[in-house]
């Protein structure tokens, strides 16, 4: 059983179908469409459609105001995918070991729309990088601030 600190999980009902969701999640661009953290400023790539898929993301660190990092980019890498369900995933850059934090979302279909939990997990980050940086990198406010921006954009996208 994993810590609670080292997982953070909050959910929002969103008033429209788990697929219009997903398609949001499962394209590079909406990632950074939606992010509330202000790290994520492009993103480059296909459609996800599978475990393993992978897309570049154009970072800022500055956008936290904790490590000076400026702009780098980092690779996604898609470690869970459920149609229409579940999609989690992994960065990966040039440093290693990588950190190997994990970001997600699960759907679940409800009266009303989709009952959407965001998740972010650090129990497997190496103990080098949880002595080097302070975990968790994006706060749970971020990730609520997220959920209501990913109903914006599924409501402008359907529009």
């Amino acid at each position: 059983m994993r810590e609670a600190t080292e997982r953070i999980e909050v959910s929002r009902l969103i008033p429209a179908p788990a697929e219009a969701i997903f398609a949001v999640l499962t394209d590079p661009k909406g990632h950074v469409d939606i992010d509330a953290s202000g790290m994520l400023i492009d993103a480059e790539g296909e459609r996800v459609r599978q475990r393993g898929d992978r897309f570049l993301v154009h970072m800022d660190r500055e956008a936290l105001g904790d490590v000076p990092l400026g702009k780098y980019d980092v690779e996604v890498v898609i470690t869970e995918f459920t149609p229409d369900e579940e999609i989690a995933w992994t960065i990966e850059a040039r440093i290693r070991p990588h950190v190997r934090h994990v970001y997600g979302y699960r759907l679940a279909r409800t009266e009303g729309g989709t009952l959407v939990t965001s998740y972010y997990d650090w129990s497997e980050v190496d103990e080098e990088w949880k002595g080097r940086f302070t975990f968790p990198v994006v706060p749970e406010s971020a990730l609520k601030a997220t959920l209501g921006i990913l109903e914006r954009t599924v409501r402008r996208r359907a529009a």
